[in-house]
């Protein structure tokens, strides 16, 4: 990964933190990583965990950010989910899969998109 698409990505995950934040979400963890994987952020939306991938771009010209998010990529998330879980003896509680897609073009603010319930536990895209 060239130094470039690392900052962007590190510009989207600090848009999509406050973004978050913005509407209520307690960040529990940003960039958690264990040997199953990495997920960008972790928070808490009422009593449900949501597992949040952001994908950030500057161009549309490959289509939307979301559809980065391809099955190999959710199975990867959903069991680093099961680690985080599994690591914090979470008992049983709501788990939320979310994607971030924030566009920055020029010099205007992000756009960000919040796709709630991205795709399910077993890992079925819905685009």
């Amino acid at each position: 990964m060239t130094e470039a698409r690392r900052a962007l990505g590190k510009k989207g995950e600090e848009a999509a933190r406050v973004f978050l934040e913005r509407r209520g979400v307690r960040i529990l963890a940003a960039n958690y990583a264990c040997a199953a994987g990495e997920i960008d952020l972790i928070g808490r939306e009422g009593e449900a965990i949501l597992f949040i991938e952001v994908k950030a771009r500057t161009s549309r010209r490959f289509g939307p950010p979301q559809l980065a998010v391809h099955r190999r990529k959710q199975r990867q998330i959903v069991r680093t989910a099961q680690w985080f879980l599994t690591e914090r003896r979470t008992p049983e509680v709501a788990c939320r899969f979310d994607v971030l897609a924030v566009d920055f073009v020029g010099d205007e603010p992000p756009r960000i998109q919040w796709v709630r319930d991205a795709f399910p536990a077993e890992g079925v895209g819905v685009w």
